[in-house]
């Protein structure tokens, strides 16, 4: 199927959505750096003081440094979530370009911010309500792998839930009331979050002795991060879109 006649050329589209993710991966990481890094350095003091407190028959175990210094770290926080922004700025991008056929003629980027919020919450929220983050002193090494691979199928199943709700709200027909429609979509959504949190499994790892309000700054503090990339990306796409869809209107007006 053609896409839609209006819609930027594939290598343009791309472009903004790289810049876009590129620049809200870096407010990401700046809003990490002032936001998460007390409570990490927290959680690892907490760490520490842990280890040294153990037998000394095990202390060989965990005396080694680290392989990269915290200094090194936080510099490395900035190029990381640039370069994972600019590769979801990149997905926001295509994804833009592949459904251009079911957009309105005169959309401007807007619909790019509708689906960094859907991304928001099939690949963040619906996983991290499941399976919040935790510092670095909570969690059980032998299970990392396990919790990887659910996690990853959990981000997996919320964009299912998300595509649900968006089947659910076509499902009723155009011609159905807007809260109808909005009902349907909700629904179906609920439906595939809800059988998905009863069949993944659970971990509860966080020590009886874990700081409480430590743990629950740190994890606003992750969540505020992800917020912020992709309120950030769906933001900066829809106002780099529209900027092009009137640069591209300029041009073709007769005698520019």
């Amino acid at each position: 199927m053609p896409l839609n006649p209006t819609t930027p050329p594939f290598l343009a589209v791309l472009v903004r959505g790289l810049l876009a993710g590129l620049i809200a991966g870096l407010l990401a990481g700046g809003f990490a750096y002032v936001a998460g890094e007390p409570h990490v350095e927290a959680a690892i003091a907490i760490e520490e003081a842990a280890t040294h407190a153990e037998p000394a028959v095990g202390a060989h175990d965990h005396g080694e440094e680290a392989l990269v210094s915290r200094t090194g770290q936080r510099g490395g926080l900035f190029l990381a979530t640039g370069l994972f922004g600019a590769a979801m700025g990149g997905l926001l991008a295509t994804a833009y370009v592949l459904l251009s056929r079911r957009r309105r003629a005169e959309d401007d980027g807007r619909s790019g911010l509708l689906l960094a919020g859907a991304a928001l919450l099939g690949v963040v929220i619906v996983p991290f309500l499941k399976y919040p983050a935790n510092p670095p002193a909570v969690g059980d090494p032998a299970t990392i792998d396990q919790r990887t691979v659910t996690y990853l199928l959990m981000v997996v199943l919320g964009l299912v839930a998300v595509w649900a709700g968006s089947l659910g709200y076509r499902s009723v027909g155009a011609q159905a009331p807007p809260w109808l429609r909005a009902a349907a979509a909700v629904g179906g959504f609920l439906l595939v979050t809800a059988v998905a949190y009863v069949v993944m499994p659970s971990f509860e790892e966080v020590p009886a002795t874990f700081p409480a309000t430590l743990l629950w700054n740190f994890r606003m503090a992750s969540l505020g991060t992800q917020v912020v990339l992709w309120t950030g990306i769906g933001l900066l796409f829809a106002a780099l879109m529209h900027h092009e869809r009137r640069r591209r209107a300029a041009t073709a007006l007769p005698g520019t």
